[in-house]
């Protein structure tokens, strides 16, 4: 099996893909930040029996990893390939029965806002879910909605995978998703990152 790699603009992640699908086309990503979260996919506690794995992201065809500031990429990286290789070659089940990627799900579902308010979550949603997560999961990362408060207009978005924890997360949130939502939602003040 041959994985190719690519670098995120976090020096810390790297994006593996496999050539096929890991969670499948369309899936909502998984992020499991540490050892414990990773209960719900095998894959992801392979992976954190690699000294120096941090963290694991599981997208729709790929794997982000972030690693240890204090670990090279050279000495963890062919590790990382042989037990994903290892992994989906023998055909197990990424995901253990019964999980689902609870952590693209907003932290205030849809149905708790009304009327206008629902209007405007709604617009938030399928911009960021158009416009934005495409752009970050070819960094290997995903940026979620969790919620909005409609009295200050704030908008909280949790980053995943290569994003949590780049140094340039703060301003593509801040430059780019911010501005951008507010050209196209008058109702939002700012944005705001949640862990």
């Amino acid at each position: 099996m041959f994985i190719q790699t690519e670098d995120t603009p976090n020096p810390q992640s790297m994006k593996f893909l496999p050539g096929q699908a890991v969670l499948g086309v369309g899936a909502l990503g998984m992020d499991f930040p540490t050892m414990g979260s990773a209960a719900a996919s095998p894959l992801a506690a392979m992976l954190f029996e690699t000294d120096g794995v941090m963290s694991v992201y599981l997208g729709g065809d790929f794997i982000t990893v972030t690693k240890a500031e204090a670990v090279e990429w050279m000495h963890i990286k062919p590790a990382i390939l042989g037990a994903i290789a290892d992994f989906l070659t023998a055909g197990m089940p990424v995901l253990n029965e019964g999980a689902e990627a609870a952590s693209g799900k907003p932290a205030t579902p849809l149905e708790d806002y009304e009327g206008e308010d629902r209007e405007v979550v709604e617009q938030i949603i399928e911009l960021i879910d158009t416009r934005v997560r495409p752009a970050v999961a070819a960094d290997g990362g995903d940026i979620v909605f969790k919620h909005y408060e409609p009295r200050t207009g704030v908008v909280f978005l949790m980053m995943q995978g290569a994003c949590a924890g780049c140094p340039s997360a703060t301003m593509t949130l801040k430059s780019g998703i911010e501005n951008m939502l507010k050209h196209y939602v008058p109702e939002v003040a700012s944005v705001e990152a949640v862990a």
